[in-house]
């Protein structure tokens, strides 16, 4: 199966001059949806995977099933405020300004190995923040999944010592 066929391609979104790839075009497609949480669970079967870690808040659609497959808890990464008990947070610089992100504090014992999930790679910012908090939590980064990766973005340069696992490229 084309994953890359199931995406679903618009044009000047969320603004003049972006294109945007759709991935509900994927999601509502069953076997589709079900060969994405497949390849990337066989990828990491075998890691020893004891959390998985997913981006708010796509990353959330790809993370629970995930999880589910590698028999590991789920931790949720959200944007400040959405966590009601304690969390680290960690700023981070977007194209256009910054964001922070937030993780429990009790969501990752130390030496927990840990996959970072969510749907798109693009500059790495928001990944890289999400790696740093994982690891102030002395959490082991086993590895990163995305759906899409921006090649062009070079997101993978501020991931240099993590192992990155990308299904589709553009």
């Amino acid at each position: 199966m084309d994953l890359k066929a199931k995406i679903r391609e618009v044009p000047n979104f969320p603004k003049e001059g972006i294109l945007f790839y759709d991935i509900t075009t994927l999601l509502r497609d069953a076997e589709g949806f079900a060969r994405v949480v497949r390849r990337l669970s066989d990828f990491y079967r075998d890691e020893g995977v004891t959390k998985v870690v997913a981006i708010e808040s796509r990353g959330f659609i790809f993370g629970a099933p995930l999880a589910l497959e590698l028999g590991a808890g789920f931790v949720p990464v959200r944007k400040p405020g959405k966590l009601p008990a304690e969390v680290y947070e960690r700023k981070y610089d977007l194209e256009y300004g910054s964001n922070s992100l937030a993780i429990h504090k009790d969501a990752v014992n130390p030496g927990e190995r840990v996959l970072i999930v969510d749907d798109l790679l693009a500059t790495g910012g928001t990944m890289a923040a999400t790696v740093h908090l994982v690891k102030e939590l002395g959490g082991v980064v086993a590895g990163i999944a995305v759906l899409i990766e921006l090649v062009q973005l070079g997101g993978r340069d501020k991931l240099k010592d993590q192992h990155v696992l990308s299904l589709i490229s553009y």
